[in-house]
């Protein structure tokens, strides 16, 4: 999991590349890696810039597409490129995260934002993400 901690009022789309580019999955042997098969989003990250990203990578972009942009690809006829393909089935994974986004926000102090310095709000971050990792863990674990 990769974290990068903005203004408020920040985009997510903008930060797109930044968080992807903060994470490293870490294996049994070996450095870790930091690219992964495919990576899923919302609309909002459906731009440009990130599926050129992904795709420069190698990575499988399982993104929809916003309407406006299917809308001004057909506007352009056939100038206007494919339709962006997508698996839709391992599109419904993407609620994980979403999930995980949510138990992160109950605690307090992350939905709050009341920590001073970017530093202590991305510890919280790391502290309430390493609580729910371990709680997972040893509800799987025999």
């Amino acid at each position: 999991m990769g974290f990068v901690v903005t203004a408020g009022q920040a985009a997510d789309s903008p930060q797109f590349v930044a968080v992807l580019e903060t994470v490293r999955v870490h294996g049994p042997v070996g450095r870790p890696r930091t690219r992964s098969g495919a990576v899923a989003g919302d609309k909002a990250s459906s731009s440009r810039g990130n599926r050129g990203y992904l795709h420069r990578r190698g990575v499988t972009a399982v993104i929809p597409e916003k309407t406006d942009q299917a809308a001004n690809r057909t506007r352009k006829g056939s100038k206007g490129g494919w339709p962006v393909r997508y698996d839709a089935e391992l599109y419904k994974e993407r609620n994980t995260v979403e999930r995980l986004i949510n138990k992160m926000k109950a605690w307090r102090g992350i939905a709050t934002r009341y920590d001073r310095t970017p530093g202590s709000y991305l510890a919280g971050l790391h502290l309430r993400a390493s609580l729910i990792w371990i709680k997972e863990l040893a509800r799987t674990t025999p």
